[in-house]
């Protein structure tokens, strides 16, 4: 719990403008970072180029230089951080695939390979897309699926980070879950 109280009152010195804050706010946060990055690396391609610790300084360096963001605790932070690991990644997708259609392409041997990276990025890009989609109809549920799918979280700690009830939570999960798939037409159901 002093953790809590701990990552919180710094939290609040960096949004007051100190870079200091952020010097010591990294060591109680990074094996959080790390593990919600773990998981979201375990749903991407075996062949993918980013590493988990790749991937927690990338989104740590742009959460430190995000402007007037206003840290509630450190639910809302890791909210955050989940979120911009998610654009990282779709980023990151975006990119394989354009150079899939010939930017910069390299050969490669096997065909099998060459689908499971491009199908990988499909999906990715395809989910951002849906879920984009399902913020301009509900945004709430869009945040649900953004801290339950890509940042890991439990259900206690997205009722934290949106400041809703636990209950909210699971029903808003539930209808996100349930138009997402229809919107994808079953195919990420066993991840959503």
């Amino acid at each position: 719990m002093i953790e809590t109280a701990e990552i919180t009152s710094i939290l609040k010195e960096a949004e007051d403008g100190s870079k200091e804050a952020y010097d010591s706010l990294l060591p109680l946060v990074y094996d959080q970072l790390r593990d919600i990055a773990h998981m979201r690396m375990l749903r991407e391609d075996k062949s993918h180029t980013y590493a988990r610790t790749d991937l927690v300084h990338e989104a740590y360096f742009q959460l430190i230089n995000v402007e007037n963001v206003s840290w509630q605790d450190r639910t809302h932070f890791y909210a955050i951080a989940s979120r911009c690991m998610r654009r990282i990644l779709i980023d990151h997708a975006r990119k394989k695939k354009a150079e899939r259609r010939g930017g910069n392409k390299q050969p490669v041997t096997y065909l099998d390979e060459i689908m499971g990276i491009e199908e990988e990025a499909d999906e990715l890009i395809n989910l951002d897309k849906a879920l984009d989609k399902l913020a301009t109809l509900n945004e709430r549920l869009a945040q649900v699926v953004e801290c339950r799918y890509f940042g890991e979280m439990s259900l206690e700690d997205t009722a934290l980070a949106l400041d809703i009830s636990v209950s909210t939570v699971k029903r808003d999960w539930a209808k996100a879950r349930g138009w997402l798939y229809k919107e994808l037409k079953g195919r990420f159901g066993e991840y959503i």
